[in-house]
């Protein structure tokens, strides 16, 4: 677990070596800003700034883009017709009325329509980006346009990161009580910077494995006085987000990047769980041969029967020197073990980068950056070449050159986009759950149940003019279901192995109250039933269906 104490010392450039937060500087986003960070050079800590209303209530690059980061927006709410369907529909009874959310996310346009929603429906809104270069820069800057407190710009220094961050929380007059996040960095700065108003936090809503991983240590430790809800291991994020969105942006990243041919080439997908799933389809598609490397005997046979080679790296590194061929190596250990954060850790180690062939090319499609151990490659022996942007030549003594990308950072936020549709998916999610955290309810499990699932499927299947079949009374009667759903038993999760074994239970106080101490049960194997929470807007809680 990492520990926050203090600010970082380093400014200005950011340095070689690794965060203090793994998850903070995981990528860069070579294609997400209209602008790049280079355009000028003075840091926007050091700019007196104030947008149309006359609030400065923000940090952005530059305040004069609003506009072209309004357009943006716009573009982006096309595909997220769903999000927007449920915004209107549930603006008027303002159910996150007296939300106070600290956010700390990649900040892109698809997460603006998410913010302007939770503002939409009652939320008051302080934000920061979970990634020092995949911001928007004129997307922040449209929000601060707009009045969201915003603190965030692409290519922020270690220190401007956690500036950022604490300039959201540490403010005069206002106290957060909800977090939205992406990686545990700020709900780990809250916990040790300011443990009061950790206390009095309301729930907590975590998107990425590894936040969700650094949540289960602070349980195991007897810390977590507040509810955590696992929006990861959704079905929704599981099922559409780790999969099809990584199946359509690997090649993204890879082909703006490389301009590499696909066909013939031997590529090296090291975990075979949703995310490793989708980069296999993409790359098998493209006429790629590809070989899977997996700890889990289940997810290793599932690649097995979807006609993949199952291999160690270590065997296959070693053999590649003996023949004239190219591999690909992309770590992308998404959910294949669920008790863990997605990547792991030296999945590729220098070993394995020292007996690769010539102009190999090494990228990670993990959350974090520790996947590939790149700290390896920071010795006097090797020498670095930037050759394009988001693109690094390592080369040997003996001239061989590896090419890594994004410095073995996250590929698709470092160097391509994500599909928009499907962020709308994880989007709606998110919104649903921040308003299941705001009701009462005595026990509350980490990880959501089907029926918000099933409900936010159901708002995205009218951009595919899709249809649901109904049951009859009779069919029903035998399935022993609602004929209106849910459909799915509570335990249910996605394919991956023991996705459905994660469950945190914690006592809480609703919004409005004087919370109490929080207690943490231990870990238990399926979600109990509890009765469903009374809902003040039934459009929005209410997902019992039936189905629009």
């Amino acid at each position: 677990m990492q520990e926050f104490t203090k600010f970082p010392t380093k400014t200005g450039r950011r340095s070689l070596s690794r965060s203090i937060s793994q998850s903070s500087t995981d990528s860069y986003s070579s294609a997400a800003s209209y602008t790049d960070s280079s355009d000028d050079e003075v840091s926007p800590r050091e700019k007196q700034q104030t947008n149309s209303k006359g609030s400065s209530n923000f940090c952005v690059k530059n305040i004069k883009q609003a506009e072209f980061g309004r357009r943006e927006i716009e573009i982006a709410e096309q595909d997220m017709s769903a999000l927007i369907s449920l915004r209107k529909r549930a603006q008027g009874e303002k159910p996150l009325a007296g939300a106070k959310i600290v956010g700390c996310t990649h900040i892109t346009a698809q997460t603006a329509v998410l913010i302007e929603t939770l503002c939409a429906l009652g939320a008051q809104c302080r934000w920061s980006a979970c990634n020092i270069y995949s911001t928007q820069n004129e997307v922040a800057a449209a929000l601060a346009e707009a009045g969201v407190a915003v603190f965030a710009w692409k290519g922020e220094s270690e220190d401007d990161f956690w500036w950022c961050i604490d300039r959201c929380v540490n403010v005069d007059g206002w106290q957060a009580n909800m977090i939205l996040d992406d990686g545990g960095d700020l709900t780990h700065w809250v916990y040790k910077k300011y443990p009061n108003v950790f206390k009095k936090i309301r729930g907590i809503v975590e998107e990425s494995v590894t936040g969700v991983h650094r949540l289960y240590q602070l349980s195991k430790a007897g810390k977590l006085c507040v509810p955590a809800m696992n929006v990861n291991d959704s079905v929704t994020k599981q099922k559409f987000d780790n999969l099809y969105c990584c199946r359509e942006s690997i090649l993204d990243g890879l082909k703006r990047t490389t301009d590499v041919m696909f066909g013939g080439k031997q590529v090296v997908v090291c975990g075979y769980g949703e995310v490793g799933k989708g980069c296999c389809a993409a790359l098998k598609a493209l006429g790629a041969i590809v070989y899977v490397t997996e700890i889990d005997p289940i997810c290793a046979l599932q690649a097995c029967m979807d006609g993949f080679r199952v291999v160690k790296l270590t065997s296959l590194t070693q053999a590649q020197g003996k023949r004239n061929q190219r591999v690909y190596i992309s770590t992308a250990l998404g959910s294949s073990v669920p008790s863990l954060p997605a990547g792991n850790k030296n999945v590729v180690t220098r070993e394995h980068l020292d007996r690769m062939k010539n102009s190999c090319i090494v990228c990670n499609m993990g959350h974090s950056n520790t996947e590939i151990d790149v700290t390896s490659l920071r010795t006097p022996e090797l020498t670095w070449e930037r050759v394009r942007s988001q693109v690094d030549h390592v080369i040997w003594p003996d001239g061989k050159r590896v090419v890594l990308l994004a410095e073995g950072r996250l590929l698709n936020l470092s160097c391509s986009t994500v599909p928009t549709f499907v962020l709308s998916i994880t989007a709606t999610t998110q919104v649903r759950t921040l308003s299941v955290v705001g009701d009462v309810h005595p026990l509350i499990p980490s990880f959501l149940s089907p029926f918000p699932d099933e409900y936010v499927a159901s708002l995205h299947l009218p951009s595919f003019d899709a249809h649901l079949t109904e049951l009859t009374d009779d069919q029903a009667k035998y399935l022993g279901l609602n004929k209106n759903g849910p459909f799915k038993p509570n335990y249910y999760r996605s394919v991956s192995a023991g996705a459905g074994s994660r469950c945190l239970l914690t006592q809480w106080a609703p919004l409005g109250t004087s919370p109490g101490t929080g207690t943490v049960a231990a870990p238990r194997s399926c979600v109990p039933k509890h009765p469903r929470p009374q809902s003040p807007l039934p459009s929005l809680l209410d997902t019992d269906g039936p189905y629009p």
